[in-house]
Order: C-alpha cells, then structure tokens, then sequence
C-alpha cells in the first residue's frame, strides 16, 4: 500500500493559495482518476482507492499546515504503510514558480508542515514533490506571501507544475522512484 499526502490548510479561505498547492494536486489525480475523498478521520480527508492493482491512500490533513504530522501519523499506523511507501506534496519557496524538484529524503527547510511530519514520524527519510511558489518579490511578510492566491498572469505556470507532479506522482506508482526522480529532475 501507497500513501501519498498533499499538505494545505483546509477551509475555502485559503483554497487557491501557494501553501495549498500540495492540495491542488491530490484534487488533480482525484479528478484523473474519479476517485473521492469521502474518508474523514485522523484529522484529515482522503480516498482508499487501487491504482495498477495496488492500493493508495491520498490524505490531505485538515489539521492546518503546522500540524500535518497529527493527521499523517495515526493515519499510516492504522494501514501498517511504511515510512518508505510515503510520498509527500508541498510548496517551496526556494524553488521557482512551477518548478518541481523530487528528493527521496531531506530536512524541513524551514517549511513547518515538513517539520511536523519529522517530528511525527521520527525521521525525514520520506519521498517528497516540492513545488515552486517562489519568494516574494516585493516586502510581503513571507506568512501572508504563502497564504494569498496566485496571480492571474502565474496560473499557467501553476497548472503546468500541478499536472508535473500529478504525472510523476503515477509514474511512482508504477515505477522506482530514482527512476521517477530521473525522469521528472531536469
């Protein structure tokens, strides 16, 4: 069994904005596939489903970003996953906007819903997609930069990174991912 996890806060105020956009993408797959997130538990929503004869978890926690690990937690210790079968969707600032970057393991970077699942799973060897939102460029506190809406001018660029990760993340359902992370690392 597979899980893959798309960090975000929850609630429509923060729907469309750069520290959602691991949410975008499990939505991305889940309107691919016509799968549901019609599972509520472990402080989150998400969708059991099978993909290639495999099951896979898609969780996005409901816990605010902060918090991710009290939702990823509970959930892969009642479905025996192993840490090595996880992989997890969040924005980066460090990254362009668009740009995708897969890490089999690695530190929080100062990303606190990355830090959370560290601290939750006692190890920050987990399979990651982190996805550019870059920095801002004008003197915006970075807290409200992650927390407002792209720009009209940003989606395209946006939506190309969305379906990148979404392709990469059914690449690794089929495939290694060091394959996967061949592939999509250029």
């Amino acid at each position: 069994m597979k899980c893959i996890i798309g960090l975000g806060n929850p609630g429509k105020k923060y729907e469309n904005t750069r520290h959602n956009i691991g949410f975008m993408v499990m939505d991305a797959l889940a309107k691919r596939h016509q799968w549901d997130f019609n599972q509520s538990k472990f402080n989150g929503v998400y969708a059991l489903e099978h993909f290639n004869q495999e099951k896979v978890v898609l969780l996005k926690p409901q816990t605010y970003m902060n918090l991710s690990g009290e939702s990823v937690r509970p959930l892969i210790d009642f479905y025996q996953i192993d840490v090595e079968d996880i992989l997890v969707i969040y924005d980066d600032l460090d990254l362009p906007l668009g740009k995708i970057r897969l890490r089999q393991k690695g530190g929080h970077g100062g990303h606190n819903g990355i830090r959370s699942l560290i601290d939750h799973l006692g190890t920050k060897d987990f399979k990651r997609i982190r996805i550019g939102v870059g920095r801002p460029t004008s003197s915006i506190p970075v807290v409200k930069y992650v927390l407002n809406p792209f720009a009209k001018e940003e989606q395209e660029d946006v939506e190309i990174s969305i379906q990148q990760s979404a392709d990469a993340c059914e690449a690794w359902l089929e495939r290694s991912f060091v394959d996967v992370m061949n592939d999509f690392n250029k």
